[in-house]
């Protein structure tokens, strides 16, 4: 089992695991933070949450500077600030957009591309500013599917022919270039980042998690609301733990099954 005494890195999801689904908070947390803080373990965001989101919140947790994962894996931030999309650095958000529109001619779908900030604060229950910044995408784009369940598989044909691939998130669908992904952003992070091997923690609730948790050396699949449950490849099931509780007690919950917190 791990301990705060080794070399260790959490990777955490944000939405439904860090912060609690309904209301964005991650008091139930609070503790953890700080002794990671302490302990000098880095916290590492892995979300579907925008570089624009992301960036003040880690602010607000008091990470700072810190890698993180954005946009499921579409985008990595490394410690020296160099921001780069996964997995060829080539499809922009525009590009992906475009594509897209092209699509909406045979399948019935909505981008955040074409909502206004107070709806997307409408179906998230982020404020309006929040809302903003989750629209100020770099390389993936969210989608509210309004076709039917036969189109959906046509879809995602379509979506393959075009370079791009889905994942499903705690509430919508996202659309991504192909070959990215959680897991395949946390190797790529890994691989680039200096220093001492460290032991891995991840922590997640939904499917879009599973490749980050199959990444990681310890896993924590946080009780979640998704109907699609989280389903790992992986077969280390002593080193995989399922919270009772969900969002930031079930955080809570994982981290002090693989560690003991100091008293």
């Amino acid at each position: 089992m791990p301990n705060l005494h080794q070399p260790l890195m959490v990777i955490t999801d944000l939405d439904g695991s860090l912060l609690d689904h309904h209301t964005y908070r991650w008091d139930a947390a609070a503790e953890w933070l700080t002794t990671l803080k302490q302990h000098e373990v880095p916290l590492v965001i892995c979300s579907s949450k925008t570089a624009a989101e992301i960036i003040p919140l880690q602010k607000r947790l008091g990470i700072s500077g810190s890698p993180f994962i954005a946009e499921n894996g579409a985008v990595v931030q490394t410690r020296d600030l160099q921001r780069v999309r996964l997995p060829d650095n080539t499809l922009t958000y525009d590009a992906i957009c475009q594509r897209l529109a092209a699509l909406k001619t045979h399948y019935r779908f909505t981008g955040f591309h074409d909502f206004s900030d107070p709806e997307v604060s409408s179906m998230t229950g982020l404020s309006e500013a929040d809302a903003e910044l989750s629209r100020q995408r770099d390389a993936s784009e969210v989608i509210v599917w309004r076709d039917s369940d036969e189109a959906f598989d046509r879809f995602l044909d379509a979506l393959r022919s075009e370079g791009l691939a889905l994942t499903q998130g705690g509430r919508f669908w996202h659309v991504m270039p192909a070959g990215s992904g959680k897991g395949e952003a946390l190797r790529w992070l890994l691989e680039h980042s200096p220093g001492e091997a460290r032991t891995t923690i991840g922590l997640g609730d939904g499917p879009n998690d599973a490749p980050m948790l199959d990444a990681v050396d310890y896993a924590v699949v946080i009780k979640g609301y998704s109907k699609t449950p989280v389903t790992l490849s992986r077969t280390d099931q002593q080193q995989v733990y399922h919270t009772a509780h969900h969002g930031p007690e079930g955080w809570r919950e994982g981290l002090d099954y693989f560690l003991t917190q100091p008293q």
